[in-house]
């Protein structure tokens, strides 16, 4: 099973600020994902012309589920207030998505709080922080229903501040704690590998750097699993995003008596 985590950067390229949409297909097509992970997702904002991107994905790559779930309503870096769950679907938002091809038999949302108060953030070209407000964060898991069983895989985008995201990443591996295994957790986590792995006690499937797209130095993004299993991965420059795409073949064939009970489990560190 071929599993993509992508954040999108809302359709844009790293160099301007136009979104085409054309290119988002493309480029949703040449990743040809059984299960894709989307982060930074504009939804019906003026910036990427009211498009539904969520919808414009699923369509190219055939997904027969997928799900937005917004993390704001409104525009990051405009008017926004904390997404609650309770928006229309004709209300312009922000946030994440997760899309499938494989059937999906049930769906979990979990919300994930920002830091109470503005954190500071340096700017390239500037000699001092700029003080800013993080933005809330959320997560979603599907529940797919692969060939040899059911599989959860969750997707998140965390915070930029380091000492709230080990916190928000703890949590959310305790909401998953009940769901089907192998888990699958993927996602722009803000993290590198190693710290990734010990807060969530998960085994990483990729160790290949994301980011910036042209000349990665860093992982951000990741794709965990409960229990270890074989992939083979790769970080996948795009046409669109400062990021790139993290593509992941997993095995899930490989240990068949595990997928019937969880797997050891190790605790989450700080």
């Amino acid at each position: 099973m071929r599993i993509v985590t992508f954040n999108i950067l809302g359709g844009r390229t790293q160099h301007d600020h136009e979104v085409d949409v054309s290119v988002l297909q493309d480029a949703i097509r040449d990743l040809d994902a059984d299960v894709l992970a989307l982060q930074e997702v504009d939804h019906l904002l003026q910036r990427s012309g009211h498009a539904d991107l969520t919808a414009l994905a699923a369509e190219a790559m055939g997904a027969t589920d997928h799900r937005f779930v917004a993390a704001l309503a409104g525009s990051p870096g405009a008017t926004w207030t904390a997404a609650t769950g309770d928006e229309q679907p004709t209300d312009a938002a922000y946030g994440i998505a997760l899309l499938s091809r494989l059937p999906v038999t049930g769906w979990q949302v979990v919300r994930l709080p920002a830091t109470a108060t503005r954190v500071p953030m340096w700017f390239p070209g500037r000699t001092r922080p700029t003080w800013v407000r993080d933005e809330p964060r959320v997560a979603v898991a599907a529940t797919v229903a692969a060939e040899h069983g059911p599989v959860t895989v969750a997707t998140t985008h965390l915070s930029f501040v380091r000492w709230w995201n080990g916190r928000q990443l703890r949590r959310l591996v305790r909401a998953l704690s009940g769901s089907p295994r192998p888990l699958l957790l993927t996602g722009d986590l803000n993290l590198g590998v190693d710290r990734a792995a010990r807060i969530s006690g998960l085994h990483p499937l990729a160790a290949e750097p994301t980011f910036p797209a042209d000349r990665p130095v860093e992982q951000l993004d990741h794709v965990l699993s409960e229990p270890v299993l074989p992939a083979v991965a790769e970080a996948r420059l795009m046409r669109l995003s400062d990021h790139r795409a993290l593509v992941v073949d997993v095995d899930l064939a490989a240990d068949p008596v595990s997928r019937r009970r969880p797997g050891p489990r190790r605790t989450p560190a700080g």
